[in-house]
């Protein structure tokens, strides 16, 4: 009755807030019910070989494309189907504490043939995705992991909306799963697949309406891959990153100057696809050093003849502006630990070990039992200095509030707004909030592998 009451209450806020008065209040009160069921699959990784064992939402399919829109509450039954424990945490979305999906933070973990009800009204459009935060490693390795889309409000005239799930499998030659993990990729960088996907395919194509302006959602969901991405011979401009329109501009990735996109991190391209039917445009990132083909996008149809000068500039979500002046700094170290045992005191999974710390104590598995790393005052701007310890690249993402990077030791960075920043190493980065959602909010690396050895936490906002 409580989620209930929450839900009718978040609803009536969020039709007040877009000023729809004169419509049926109850087609917002009663919104469709996504029933997501996670259970085991099998699909064709590997041309000609059926990969068993994987997790979905179906049995031959990978994850559905969910679709949510900015103001308008959106519910999803989540039912797990698995012999082990699971949650679901929706990355990126401002939500109630008590929808993140975290376990034992904010909601006990759904054992075999269980369901939760999670239900939010995202205040902000976008790319987002979700994933599930208990048993993590083996269920997003296995390959839960899918695209959230928060449309806007209004239509902001795409001719395509194409969505491009990166990430990468562990397979053997016989096309089955082999050791998803290995303490030495645990101890650095993580462990890497050996089969890149694109929506679970290898170099898929996806047809555009020739002529016409796309919008290319890039989602990076990998366990531990960090990608460096490139469009060759392609006119185009990064209008959003992390879900939210970009405040200072980016320059268009090119092969010499590749854009880097960690796991957890996205980027959405609007991209002239070009006028004569049948040319294919490339999606590449260094791989190695060496271009790779990830996926490509076909023109098909007549033209539409339309440039990217046509486009309005996305809406901006409206997300309050931290006062530097008044911010209080709270520093995080990322680094090493003494390795040891890391206890399972909980239904989630652990590696056993530790190798990873912050503020040079390691998260003791995934029961919250440790206290906050900091304690932040409602409403208040906030300077979060996290600092890099490691020779490791860690990319630190923060539940439930946004952020902008605003200076570093190592580089220049722009304050575009984000949930996941890559933190370089021996890098001191500085990212600037305003603390304006109650909770108790996860904080940690999405290498996995470094979050399920250590490298996590939680920040309090009260």
């Amino acid at each position: 009755m409580l989620h209930r009451r929450q839900f009718l209450q978040s609803a009536a806020a969020s039709i007040s807030a877009a000023g729809l008065a004169g419509c049926d209040p109850s087609e917002f009160l009663a919104p469709p019910t996504n029933n997501l069921d996670i259970q085991h699959a099998r699909y064709n990784v590997v041309p000609n070989v059926t990969t068993t064992n994987m997790v979905s939402l179906s049995p031959d399919a990978a994850p559905s494309v969910l679709r949510a829109r900015q103001g308008v509450p959106f519910t999803a039954t989540v039912t797990n189907r698995l012999s082990d424990y699971t949650t679901m945490h929706w990355h990126g979305i401002r939500l109630p504490n008590e929808m993140d999906g975290v376990p034992y933070l904010t909601q006990f973990p759904l054992g075999k043939d269980e369901s939760f009800t999670y239900t939010f009204t995202p205040p902000d459009a976008g790319t987002y995705w979700y994933h599930p935060h208990c048993m993590t490693m083996e269920q997003m390795a296995l390959g839960l992991t899918g695209a959230l889309i928060v449309d806007e409000a209004e239509d902001p005239g795409f001719n395509d909306d194409i969505i491009l799930n990166l990430r990468d499998f562990r397979l053997g030659k016989d096309g089955q799963f082999k050791e998803l993990f290995t303490p030495r990729g645990a101890a650095r960088g993580g462990t890497l697949g050996n089969v890149r996907t694109c929506n679970w395919d290898q170099n898929p194509v996806y047809d555009a309406r020739t002529g016409g302006v796309a919008r290319v959602r890039v989602l990076a969901t990998d366990i531990t891959r960090i990608y460096k991405l490139f469009l060759p011979n392609t006119r185009g401009r990064i209008i959003a990153l992390d879900g939210h329109p970009l405040l200072t501009p980016l320059p268009w990735p090119t092969e010499q100057a590749p854009l880097t996109l960690s796991p957890g991190q996205r980027v959405d391209l609007a991209i002239e696809i070009p006028e004569r039917e049948g040319t294919e445009l490339n999606l590449m990132a260094l791989i190695g050093g060496r271009p790779k083909s990830l996926a490509r996008i076909r023109a098909m149809g007549r033209s539409d003849n339309r440039k990217l000068e046509e486009l309005n500039p996305l809406a901006a979500n409206n997300i309050s502006e931290p006062n530097l002046q008044s911010a209080e700094t709270h520093e995080f170290v990322f680094g090493w630990s003494p390795s040891g045992d890391l206890p399972d005191n909980g239904f989630c999974g652990s590696l056993g070990y530790t190798f990873w710390s912050i503020n040079r104590a390691p998260w003791a598995g995934d029961a919250s039992g440790t206290g906050p790393l900091a304690t932040l005052k409602l409403g208040d701007s906030y300077i979060l200095r996290l600092r890099n310890e490691s020779p490791n690249v860690h990319p630190i993402h923060l539940h439930g509030l946004t952020f902008k990077p605003i200076r570093s030791n190592k580089r220049q960075v722009l304050p575009n707004w984000t949930d996941t920043a890559l933190l370089l190493k021996e890098e001191t980065l500085d990212v600037a909030l305003v603390a304006d959602n109650p909770g108790d909010w996860a904080f940690h690396c999405h290498v996995i592998e470094h979050q399920k050895t250590g490298l996590a936490g939680y920040i309090r906002v009260a």
